[in-house]
């Protein structure tokens, strides 16, 4: 009957059993069990802040919160647009002109997601700083000792600008590939100039990717940290790290509070815009027709030249930099066995959470492609909680829990790997839920008919079907966890240095030729995963 039911409605037969067949109580609580342990760290937030109310809202009412909410939000602001303002000409130009070596330009453009914004910010410190290269070369024939101060809300706008344009610029170029140039042939011929057709027909398509990107450099912006202590921009992140120690529990949980309340803004404002955003879709079958090439005739050199401007800063610079560095470094006396030792201790954090993560991440993926439901979607939606947490909350909540309820944990190796997966868990969700999705359920099927139980069932059909999935979000885990600031400098047990951290030891303190090394180590070290997800791909 559910079957004839189905085909009646006119939907797939397979899709149609999977969204009504009830999960197993076995795996709905160990997806439970997964949503709850990455709910625990905003969790112990609300209760430190529910436990003193009124002291928790004198401190966000204070001069002190309002000015870091008003400091924060303008940066968040100012990021999200100049990289906006950059992405949407450079995609132009990489994928509908005739721009010389176009394809060149559109992989070295993405190409600054490799490197760290706090490895990006010291190098911007170095060469463009007061005290920087660009000074000590113009001391000699110019005579200035000094060049403006780069430090402060200029130097965090920058930094964070160059590190983060790229998470716009990919889903722009993404979704002009896929346009269909009919409706601009169309709008053309009736007569319409090409900046009101761009205005009129693509920059309405455009705006699904410009969202998203934006929402993703904004919350990157609200949640970074290595950078704006780099530059000395007091943002909510700074202050909260510098204020832990004055044993002002609630003071500091409040501020937590209100930088994830701006996190939830964030998203609401782009979960509102994506809504009013217009559609246009193809009405005639068939495949899309090709896109012509604009061309761009005696503007092409001016486009080489901001394309070179933009890559110039963001790539050739701090690649040039560390070059410069590690140069000088080798020449002296390297600390190899502490950069050895960091290096281990980062491999062995992010192999662990990448571990967990995907081991966490099989019932969630589970529940969200076999047994959709109202539970399902709860937990899918929970073990997404902690992405949209900065990692600052997510570790200061955990120093708050650990120091007063799971004491034996605190400063452990477990505690610092819970809160990278805690952190970092939807990328394998994501990951493996679109393989799991990919993997015909009608296979699952023959083999429960065969006798054999589910976890059997998993072993020998789905896992090996879903295997990719789950080792490119296991990669995706362990990028982002060799990379993480603010979890592995509050969490790290005593000793146990990490590639970030040493990187931002040694770079706050303007010792920048000490920090060479361990920044080329750490690029190297995140190269791997990069290689592995682009083998995947081809």
């Amino acid at each position: 009957m559910a079957t004839s039911e189905a085909r009646a409605r006119g939907l797939p037969v397979a899709a149609r059993g999977r969204r009504g067949r009830r999960a197993p109580p076995a795996l709905l609580a160990a997806g439970l069990a997964v949503a709850a342990l990455v709910l625990l760290p905003l969790g112990y937030l609300l209760i430190v802040v529910g436990s003193e109310g009124s002291a928790a809202l004198e401190e966000l009412g204070s001069e002190r919160a309002l000015r870091l909410l008003a400091r924060s939000t303008a940066l968040a602001a100012a990021v999200t647009a100049s990289a906006i303002a950059l992405s949407l000409p450079l995609s132009w130009l990489c994928v509908r002109t005739d721009l010389p070596g176009r394809r060149v330009w559109s992989v070295l453009c993405l190409l600054p997601l490799v490197i760290p914004s706090y490895i990006g910010a010291y190098l911007l410190v170095s060469a463009l700083g007061p005290r920087g290269e660009l000074a000590r070369l113009l001391e000699g024939p110019l005579g200035i000792e000094r060049l403006p101060s780069l430090y402060g809300f200029t130097g965090a706008w920058i930094a964070l600008t160059l590190a983060t344009f790229p998470l716009v610029l990919l889903p722009l170029m993404t979704m002009l590939r896929r346009l269909d140039p009919s409706l601009e042939e169309a709008a053309r011929g009736m007569g319409s100039s090409g900046l009101r057709t761009y205005r009129q027909i693509v920059a309405p398509q455009l705006m699904p990717a410009v969202g998203a990107g934006g929402l993703l450099v904004a919350l990157y912006v609200l949640s970074d940290f290595g950078a704006v202590s780099i530059m000395r921009f007091d943002s909510f992140t700074r202050v909260i790290y510098t204020s832990r120690a004055s044993f002002d529990r609630t003071g500091t949980a409040a501020l937590a509070m209100m930088l994830v309340a701006v996190t939830l803004v964030v998203l609401w404002l782009e979960g509102r815009t994506r809504r009013r955003a217009e559609v246009f879709a193809r009405g005639a079958p068939g495949a899309a027709r090709v896109q012509q090439r604009v061309r761009l005739g005696r503007w092409r050199w001016p486009a080489l030249g901001f394309c070179a401007t933009v890559i110039g800063f963001a790539l050739a610079l701090p690649v040039g930099m560390l070059a410069l560095w590690t140069t000088r470094a080798l020449a002296g006396d390297v600390e190899w066995s502490s950069i050895a030792t960091a290096a281990g201790n980062s491999l062995l954090a992010a192999l662990l959470a990448a571990a967990a993560a995907a081991l966490c991440a099989i019932p969630v993926a589970l529940l969200a492609a076999r047994h959709r439901g109202r539970a399902s979607r709860a937990v899918e939606l929970s073990s997404y909680a902690g992405h949209a947490l900065p990692g600052i909350v997510v570790a200061l909540a955990l120093v708050f829990f650990g120091t007063r309820v799971a004491v034996g944990l605190y400063q452990t190796l477990a505690m610092l790997v819970f809160a990278l997966v805690v952190l970092f868990l939807p990328l394998a969700v994501g990951a493996l839920r679109a393989s799991l999705l990919q993997v015909p359920p009608r296979m699952e099927e023959a083999g429960r008919s065969l006798g054999r139980g589910p976890l059997a069932v998993f072993a020998t059909v789905t896992a090996p079907l879903a295997r990719g999935g789950l080792l490119a979000g296991a990669a995706l885990v362990f990028l982002t966890a060799v990379k993480e600031l603010p979890a592995t400098l509050l969490l790290s047990p005593i000793g146990f240095d990490t590639l970030a951290a040493n990187i931002w030891r040694t770079t706050t303190a303007n010792a920048f030729e000490r920090g060479a090394v361990p920044s080329l180590v750490l690029l190297a070290v995140s190269a791997v995963p990069l290689a592995i997800l682009a083998a995947r791909d081809r």
